[in-house]
């Protein structure tokens, strides 16, 4: 099975809140005070609180940070990581303040190279040629946000405009990612 791991892969689909380290979370829900023993409705609760820890700047960032260390580790070249802004005004948290913990997050990754899918054509040559030499493992990422159907349309629109300004402000830069949305839920 050592061959398996050792290929390179792509992940489409992967979303933030889904890919917490399970000692990441288990520690930040000790934190909460709440217990590990679960039942299976309990699991489908940890959903749940997974949203109220995720709002947090720090634990934004923290989690993107390993998310990425982790998809890496495991030979990930290329990933679309799915997120969903979240707003917490108890704490400051506003849906910006949010994707800058994120994109801060994918900032702060040092065990592996994190580049960005290139913002223009004539740049996408490069996309997957070796690391020039480089031995330090290599994963492009693209952001993705989520706009949930069930959110007002003002809501919405928040999200739709924090995505292009950040993407506006971001676009010549190579070390920031292209910032791209998505509509999910029912």
């Amino acid at each position: 099975m050592e061959w398996w791991v050792s290929m390179p892969k792509v992940e489409l689909h992967a979303h933030l809140n889904g890919s917490i380290r399970d000692s990441t979370l288990l520690e930040l829900t000790k934190a909460l005070g709440e217990k590990d023993n679960r039942s299976v409705k309990e699991v489908f609760q940890l959903f749940d609180l997974i949203r109220i820890l995720t709002t947090d700047h720090a634990i934004v960032t923290r989690i993107t940070r390993e998310v990425i260390e982790d998809f890496a580790s495991e030979n990930v070249v290329y990933l679309e990581l799915r997120t969903t802004p979240k707003r917490n005004e108890a704490i400051g948290m506003t849906k910006g303040s949010y994707i800058e913990a994120v994109l801060e997050g994918l900032r702060s990754v040092t065990s592996v190279d994190v580049n960005f899918i290139p913002h223009h054509k004539e740049d996408s040559r490069t996309l997957f040629s070796p690391n020039n030499g480089s031995s330090r493992k290599r994963i492009y990422v693209r952001l993705l946000l989520s706009i949930d159907r069930r959110e007002t349309t003002e809501a919405a629109m928040e999200t739709v405009k924090l995505a292009l300004e950040r993407s506006s402000l971001e676009s010549s830069e190579s070390t920031s990612p292209e910032i791209h949305l998505l509509v999910t839920g029912n």
